[in-house]
């Protein structure tokens, strides 16, 4: 079915190139678009203005010496009056003509008996010839799959898809707005790492064949902004593209953009204070409130937002206190609760592992986790009381982590000792554990101010949206 339709747009893309007609041509004639001639519609009728428009043919309706044809561009859409009496060309461009063409349209507006806004045409040109049908004439883009493959369909056929993308632009942008009136300078870092780091993820690989030299795609934004900081920078932020060679689901993606931010000569205790104000204002610009649904659940982000203790919650949730039981107990704990541990996970991860099915996902309404173990925690500062705590902080929201920050470790001793034992765990088969990068070490020997430094990733919008990631 599909084959012949397009064999049938084949044969009248041949008629027009046999008329000597360009079917693709550069220029197109058009002074204004469609949205904005329909927002000024009454007054351009009443002064019988010609109009010059072009864009897509999204549906015709044949009434032999009259065609009506719906045509949109970006901005809207109008109906399109192709008369026979008005144009010389009428009868060959009802011939070759197909939903999905482009074409450019002179004529004055004028409101049909039925009410329509619409465009009498005394021009009309083909200037794109499509080949293929669109969707409607044959099975559509029901298949999720077929709609995120072909997402150019899916922009084209769903208004609301085009709309949500317009929003995730204003989402980042809010972003750079909030920091930038705080005196944030936004960067942009190599994508390319020769170590990869400040995540605990696997990377992607890739070679350089001039230096002949293996290098990675960056997993995180992290360590090359508290370069800047060593650098005599104070306060940095980037929104760039990260890669992670892991599962795509629900709220994982192998490629995303991602904010980071660093604030020397501030704390954690800092941190949530701007990351409440930051989040409540970014939601508010997106959705125009402070209340949003998430899986039917309704979602506040007015009130104001608890500070949870990570290791008392793991305790309440499991019975265990997670520093003070041994590695191999948290195993079998983690056997119990049907979660698959690989015999070389260190005791972080499986507190991590943990953590993430029996806590995460109780925390719905906006919230701060915070007190992390140094083991789950590799970057961020010890709490002075405590040390075998850190001074970091997670949002979450729905049970899921929607940001992650930290009092930024800036002792090189401690930074080696921990980036050590993740070496440890790398070489005992934990593919996601960091590596070692000594030029950063460096970098922390010559002094990094003390410094606050979070990060954020578009899951944030998908959660907004109320959307699985892959869909925004």
């Amino acid at each position: 079915m599909l084959e012949e339709l397009i064999a049938e747009r084949l044969k009248k893309l041949s008629k027009i190139k046999t008329a000597g007609l360009n079917a693709y041509p550069a220029r197109v004639k058009r002074s204004a678009r469609i949205g904005d001639v329909l927002a000024k519609f009454d007054a351009l009728s009443r002064a019988k203005k010609k109009v010059s428009l072009a864009g897509r043919v999204m549906s015709m309706r044949d009434q032999g010496g009259v065609v009506f044809a719906d045509v949109r561009d970006e901005s809207g859409q109008i109906q399109v009056v192709l008369k026979k009496d008005n144009l010389d060309s009428f009868d060959f461009l009802k011939e070759v003509l197909d939903r999905g063409d482009f074409i450019s349209i002179g004529g004055q507006l004028f409101i049909t008996k039925k009410g329509e806004k619409s465009v009498e045409a005394k021009e009309a040109k083909l200037v794109v010839k499509s080949l293929r049908p669109l969707p409607a004439e044959w099975y559509g883009l029901e298949e999720t799959e077929t709609r995120l493959r072909q997402r150019y369909l899916d922009l084209l056929l769903n208004p609301g898809i085009r709309d949500m993308f317009r929003r995730k632009a204003l989402f980042w942008n809010a972003f750079r707005t909030y920091l930038r009136k705080l005196g944030f300078l936004e960067v942009e870092m190599p994508a390319l790492e020769a170590i990869p780091g400040g995540a605990e993820a696997e990377p992607f690989q890739t070679h350089h064949n001039a230096l002949d030299t293996d290098f990675y795609l960056r997993i995180s934004l992290e360590l090359p902004l508290k370069k800047l900081l060593v650098g005599g920078y104070e306060s940095v932020f980037e929104i760039g593209r990260v890669f992670r060679n892991e599962g795509i689901d629900r709220e994982h993606l192998q490629d995303y953009n991602q904010l980071e931010f660093y604030w020397a000569y501030h704390d954690y205790n800092d941190l949530m204070e701007l990351i409440e104000k930051m989040y409540k204002y970014v939601v508010k610009e997106i959705t125009g409130g402070l209340n949003t649904s998430l899986d039917g659940k309704k979602i506040n982000w007015g009130k104001k937002w608890p500070r949870i203790d990570y290791v008392e919650i793991f305790k309440k949730e499991n019975g265990i206190d997670p520093l003070a039981v041994s590695r191999d107990e948290l195993f079998r704990l983690a056997e119990r609760l049907n979660l698959s541990p690989e015999g070389n996970m260190g005791k972080g991860r499986l507190i991590d592992l943990i953590y993430k099915k029996t806590v995460r996902p109780k925390l719905i309404q906006p919230c701060f986790l915070i007190h992390h173990p140094k083991l789950v925690s590799p970057l961020a500062k010890a709490k002075a009381d405590n040390p075998n705590l850190t001074e970091r902080i997670q949002v979450l929201v729905g049970g899921t982590e929607l940001g992650n920050g930290w009092s930024e470790l800036n002792d090189p001793l401690d930074q080696r000792a921990r980036f050590e034992e993740q070496v440890r765990l790398r070489a005992e088969g934990d593919t996601e554990a960091m590596m070692l990068d000594e030029d950063f070490l460096t970098a922390l020997e010559y002094g990094m101010p003390p410094a606050a430094g979070f990060g954020l990733s578009e899951r944030f919008f998908a959660i907004l949206m109320d959307k699985p990631i892959r869909e925004t």
